[in-house]
């Protein structure tokens, strides 16, 4: 798949984790803009995604529970909107704008899941608002 289809140019995710599995996400996410557009709720968007990931043969697990411990002891859980093919974490909005904290949030699903990759996406934005995320320990290989 090309990364350009996607709206990203290949000089913005060069040695990042997951690129060509990260492109397919975000080609998938605009397939999905490009046919409901801005307004719904993130659910309806989640369930249309679902639905494009499985056309596209993209593993994923949708509202993925992942318990959280400090010192070996569960404090908790966290619920990904999507975790796609083990890797990466994504977050859907149906939002204005994104805010610091979305980033952070994304970020500590990422730790929980020990993944490396996230990624944001505002489906109320026009266009499809898309943000990749990286932890901040990841060091290109």
């Amino acid at each position: 798949m090309e990364l350009m289809k996607s709206g990203i140019s290949e000089d913005n995710v060069m040695g990042l984790p997951d690129k060509d599995l990260t492109a397919g996400i975000i080609a998938a996410a605009i397939a999905v803009h490009k046919a409901l557009g801005p307004g719904f709720l993130e659910s309806i968007y989640e369930e249309a995604l679902c639905i494009e990931l499985s056309l596209q043969n993209i593993p994923f697990e949708r509202q993925k529970s992942i318990l959280l411990t400090y010192q070996e002891r569960p404090i908790g859980e966290h619920r990904l909107d999507l975790l796609v093919a083990g890797l990466v974490v994504v977050e859907l909005k149906a939002i204005k704008a994104f805010d610091p904290v979305h980033f952070s949030i994304v970020r500590s699903y990422m730790k929980a899941t020990q993944t490396n990759t996230g990624l944001l996406l505002n489906f109320a934005s026009m266009p499809l608002t898309v943000k990749r995320v990286a932890r901040e320990n990841y060091q290109p290989s």
